[in-house]
């Protein structure tokens, strides 16, 4: 380690320290809450008590005699300035992304507006913004504002949105159901389990999770009334998408809004989309003719911050007498929420419903819903990692009911390299893979065969010891947009312009590795950039695995 810290250019492998973990540890990082602006005032939210209400009135006189309240701002008043929903692309023009409903109607994607003005469709949504000169009276002013709801009948199980008499969301979809699409061939389904000797079924809802980022979110906006420009400082998982949404709902020219983003605790997909907040302090800032900063504190956090999963599944496998796969089918259903930010992890964890397996015959009916919960988008892996769970689940009940052998019926079914490329009937081309010998491996250094004997040697202990066996398969299709721009300094140092951010990942240390080897110069010399739209053109974030490809293909090439 020592030897590869002194290298003047390390390879690109070479073990290194990490360029940012000085500035990190000695407390110099750049976070949201870092950011003050000369002036500043402080934004408190008030959210709702309730997952489902008609707003009725909302009384902000009280709020506004408490000393220190600049303003308070309603779904009302964003409505009379001309603020916009949230543009979300929920169904993005990615190749593998491809489902369309059965019935050929547009799917249904919920809108959202920074404050609501007619109902509330989940707990913790943001309703009311209080702005002070300082937090402690944002917080007095805030305990002041009376909300009078009318409470409404409410549903957060995935399933039981498509119940019939189910509450309705939304009045423009009176079923709840915003996507419904047949994906594979279901009839030679039909018929692959009509000539089945074994059928194994399975029936489960993975729950939801959250992020909870070391960082909480906060914003910080500010105007400029002789430019009419806005800036708003956040943390994200990038900042070219967050100026596009916030000047759509500002109603104003790109140009007119800057984006900034520094260091992030954390993300994860957590952050990666756009909130509510982001453009509520720029919109705050015109307001009181000064710069607004709302942090977020953790109870907010578990409450409003964009969770993942949640997916109600049925499934199904047919076998034939000696163990082999002969058709899939079943069910996906992804619960949105309140309000729709992405299709992705319904679309992304169907098409990928067989695993490392070949299954002749293929079908799934993929739906989404929306109910009284916060939103679900992209998380560790948008939808994958709980279809990869239903497949190996349903392998491991056929070995539990029918006697197969775990290993060995993985064995018999793992897509073997000479059928690649592969199509696998749902949508989604394999175009490399060993899956049998990567087992192979595990087996060998887990010493699968010898497990016996350390079985009863753990119960002579008194200890109980168990093991299992899991294939999983993951793609990565990040946005392919990316950009670098690298500039090469009289004084010795080299600037390198790029979309994508870190949360963590360490980028100012492995994509400065990739020029030291390409241009031969040393690591130190290298300056990464990123974060600021007035310097980033373009950049599709951080998310789905994209940063090291993406930006080892465009370094190289601008290298």
């Amino acid at each position: 380690m020592n030897g590869a810290s002194e290298l003047v250019t390390p390879r690109i492998g070479d073990p290194v320290p990490r360029k940012e973990d000085l500035r990190l540890l000695t407390g110099r990082g750049v976070f949201s809450d870092d950011v003050g602006l000369d002036g500043q005032a402080y934004a408190v939210v008030v959210r709702s008590p309730h997952a489902h209400a008609v707003i009725e009135a909302i009384e902000t006189e009280d709020a506004m005699e408490v000393t220190g309240v600049l303003a308070v701002l309603t779904g009302t008043d964003a409505l009379a300035d001309g603020l916009k929903p949230i543009p979300r692309n929920v169904m993005p023009g990615s190749p593998d992304i491809a489902i369309a409903n059965r019935d050929g109607s547009d799917y249904f994607a919920s809108p959202q507006r920074v404050l609501p003005a007619d109902k509330t469709r989940f707990v913790g949504e943001a309703l009311v913004m209080v702005i002070a000169e300082t937090e402690a009276a944002a917080k007095d002013g805030a305990e002041q504002v009376r909300i009078e709801f009318a409470p409404l009948p409410s549903v957060t199980a995935t399933a039981a949105a498509l119940e019939p008499g189910a509450p309705v969301v939304w009045d423009d979809a009176p079923d709840n159901l915003c996507v419904d699409a047949d994906v594979g061939d279901r009839a030679a389904a039909e018929a692959a389990f009509a000539g089945a000797v074994h059928v194994v079924r399975f029936e489960t809802w993975i729950r939801r999770v959250t992020g909870v980022p070391m960082e909480p979110r906060a914003a910080i906006g500010d105007y400029d009334p002789k430019t009419g420009r806005y800036t708003v400082h956040a943390g994200s998982g990038g900042a070219v998408r967050q100026k596009r949404e916030a000047a759509a709902i500002l109603g104003v020219e790109l140009e007119a809004v800057r984006f900034v983003a520094g260091d992030v605790g954390g993300n994860f997909g957590t952050r990666n989309a756009f909130y509510p907040e982001f453009a509520l302090v720029a919109w705050a800032a015109r307001r009181v003719g000064r710069p607004v900063k709302w942090i977020c504190e953790p109870r907010e956090a578990f409450l409003s911050d964009h969770q993942g999963r949640d997916l109600a599944v049925e499934a199904e496998l047919a076998l034939d007498g000696e163990g082999y796969f002969l058709g899939l089918r079943g069910s996906n259903i992804s619960n949105t929420g309140a309000y729709t930010i992405s299709f992705v992890p319904l679309v992304k964890g169907v098409e990928i419903m067989t695993g490392t397996y070949r299954i002749p015959s293929t079908y799934f009916r993929a739906r989404a819903v929306v109910s009284n919960t916060p939103s679900t988008n992209p998380y560790r892996s948008a939808g994958r990692p709980e279809v990869n769970f239903v497949m190996e689940r349903l392998v491991d009940l056929a070995c539990r009911e029918h006697s197969f052998d775990p290993v060995e019926i993985r064995r018999r079914n793992m897509i073997p390299p000479s059928l690649m490329p592969y199509a696998n009937g749902l949508g989604m081309i394999y175009d490399s893979g060993a899956y049998e010998q990567a087992m192979e491996s595990v087996l060998r250094i887990g010493n699968w065969e010898g497990f016996p004997t350390r079985r009863v040697a753990a119960l002579e202990r008194g200890v109980r010891r168990g093991i299992g066996l899991a294939a999983y398969v993951e793609t990565s299709t990040g946005a392919p947009r990316e950009r670098t721009e690298m500039t090469v300094r009289p004084e010795g140092c080299i600037d390198v312009i790029i979309g994508t951010l870190s949360s963590g990942q360490g980028h100012e240390t492995s994509f400065a590795q990739l020029v030291t080897e390409w241009l031969e110069v040393p690591l130190d010399a290298v300056r990464l950039i990123t974060g600021d739209t007035d310097v980033v053109e373009v950049g599709g974030g951080s998310h789905s695995g994209r940063s090291m490809r993406l930006a080892g293909i465009i370094i190289g090439k601008a290298s």
